[in-house]
């Protein structure tokens, strides 16, 4: 993708913002997201005319509408935004712009708003929901029913055990190899942010890993490849996100689980269920590879059953 470099008024150190991102040891992807959102707002201060210096309150307030309408350029060149952003879209390019100035106060360049003044958007609060413990076990197992292929479904089986049993991203599943895995079941991960954690099997995930590696009689260092993937001893490709995720779409289909199910949902599984169980948050945190502890309590919610047991003990008036 080519970012649209034509803007006339430009952020001043924006390359060596960027830059600043790498030496932090953030991923690619990440400086590429920053890079996209600021260059969104010099899109918006070139079609408003509005100079750098001029970006005060009054600027932020028209640049949050800007960014709802549908109208808008993208940083993509020759691109027009065809939907509305969602207030999480938006609020991650307003959190770019915090602290990109951030940054420039750190360097000691004038700044037209003060970071703080650029206030995020209301987002909904969805109630998240997670699958009954005994409907993920199905998912998990379904593949060796429902795949034809023996091989398929036994390696489809493995990749959902490992999600579960880890919660693991699903990013880091694909890219995991054989190496990555020590004789305790231990997997060594390097996950978002290039940061490095160790995640666990259970012992039936350890099982079922084995039974599909033991069956591949190859030497590939790729944990999970497709049929097709192997080339005399040669990794040619990983199974793509994509696929796992229309499988287990797929799977859930047939089962007839009606609560929305994804690889993501495999995770989020995860850490309720070791909640509800009393894990410490911060251990948790630790397991899904979470910079902040905030983040890992705004994602471990308690299923409808757990808080509906919780309130029948514990209410003091019964």
């Amino acid at each position: 993708m080519v970012l649209n470099m034509e803007n006339k008024i430009r952020l001043p150190q924006l390359d060596s913002f960027l830059l600043f991102l790498k030496t932090q040891n953030y991923s690619s992807e990440t400086i590429y997201n920053y890079e996209r959102d600021l260059k969104q707002l010099e899109i918006f201060l070139n079609d408003e005319n509005i100079s750098y210096e001029k970006f005060d309150k009054q600027q932020v307030l028209q640049y949050k509408a800007y960014l709802i309408s549908r109208d808008r350029k993208l940083p993509i060149k020759g691109s027009i935004a065809v939907q509305k952003l969602d207030p999480a879209s938006i609020n991650r390019n307003l959190s770019s712009i915090r602290n990109y100035l951030k940054y420039l106060i750190d360097m000691d360049q004038p700044i037209p708003v003060q970071p703080e003044a650029i206030k995020l958007v209301k987002t909904d609060k969805k109630h998240p929901r997670v699958a009954e413990l005994d409907q993920l076990i199905a998912l998990i197992e379904s593949p060796q029913q429902l795949e034809p292929a023996e091989l398929v479904g036994l390696r489809n089986r493995a990749m959902l055990e490992v999600l579960f049993s880890t919660g693991l991203r699903i990013s880091e599943l694909m890219s995991l190899n054989r190496s990555q895995l020590d004789d305790t079941g231990r997997l060594f991960v390097r996950g978002k942010g290039k940061k490095e954690r160790f995640v666990y099997l259970t012992d039936r995930a350890r099982h079922w890993l084995n039974e599909y590696l033991t069956r591949r009689m190859d030497q590939v260092p790729a944990m999970f490849v497709p049929l097709r993937g192997i080339n005399a001893g040669k990794m040619i490709r990983r199974i793509s996100t994509n696929y796992l995720q229309a499988k287990i779409k797929q799977y859930r289909e047939k089962l007839h689980i009606n609560v929305p199910t994804s690889a993501h949902s495999l995770r989020h599984g995860f850490a309720t269920y070791l909640a509800e169980n009393g894990a410490n948050p911060a251990a948790i945190q630790v397991l899904l590879g979470h910079e902040s502890l905030d983040t890992t309590t705004r994602y471990v919610h308690a299923s409808d059953k757990f808080a509906e047991e919780t309130h029948r003990e514990f209410h003091p008036a019964k």
